[in-house]
């Protein structure tokens, strides 16, 4: 049987509100397992707690409660829940990637250096890595005048493509979805979906949450549905 990539067990995140003293349950009692080759799609609610998850396991968020067990390419159990910083930082430049809903990224820099950035963080030849990156865009229709342009300026559904190539063009093991197709397109959605199809093809592991429910019927392997917390649980330390 295939042996999952990520366990997350009795997950829970809660934020305090230090001003007012008070405690907001954002997620409680998470319990998933996600594969190699497979997808596992969160659906629920709003305020159900589906980006705490996805932000947990990237470790944006320190959790409140819970382990989230990683099994590394070197068959390393690294609890990602109480792993140091150090070691977040290099899983996330070697495996573990997150398309958030939002690009983020330097005002100048280049929508080409953009996605290439995690192939440059890699130690990839700064031509090979421009090229990848070049092709990526063109399957996600970034039309080629706006390559070398800071994507600032870009339009919304725009901006999208260029985060999505971002994440994608590495090719972590485990790769988190936050809502990717949110400001698609029906035709680039569907170019994001056919590279979806391809990636769990090569083996890698998903966890995504999907703005429109078709998707997930058509994507994921395992679907868990996560309900709003109700339990107010005193947090552990938060990152800053």
């Amino acid at each position: 049987m295939n042996t999952a990539l990520l366990d997350i067990q009795n997950y829970a995140k809660t934020f305090h509100l230090h001003e007012r003293d008070k405690f907001i349950p954002s997620a409680s009692h998470v319990n998933l397992s996600v594969y190699p080759g497979k997808l596992t799609a969160l659906i629920g609610p709003t305020g159900a707690g589906k980006s705490s998850v996805l932000k947990g396991v990237y470790r944006t968020y320190l959790p409140s409660a819970g382990h989230i067990l990683f099994r590394t390419a070197a068959g390393e159990i690294v609890d990602l829940a109480q792993a140091d910083e150090h070691r977040i930082l290099e899983l996330r430049k070697t495996e573990i990637g997150f398309v958030t809903q939002f690009l983020h990224c330097l005002p100048r820099k280049s929508a080409l250096d953009v996605v290439a950035e995690p192939l440059f963080a890699r130690g990839v030849p700064t031509e090979e890595a421009r090229g990848r990156a070049a092709d990526l865009l063109a399957q996600l229709a970034v039309p080629a005048h706006l390559w070398n342009v800071p994507p600032a300026t870009f339009s919304g559904g725009e901006k999208q493509r260029v985060n999505l190539a971002r994440g994608l063009i590495a090719q972590p093991r485990l790769l988190l979805l936050d809502e990717p197709t949110a400001s698609l397109d029906p035709a680039t959605t569907e170019r994001v979906v056919a590279h979806i199809e391809t990636l769990k093809d090569t083996g890698i592991a998903m966890l995504a949450i999907f703005h429109h429910p078709d998707l997930v019927k058509r994507l994921a392997d395992d679907v868990i549905e996560l309900s709003p917390p109700v339990a107010i649980v005193e947090p552990e330390e938060e990152i800053a």
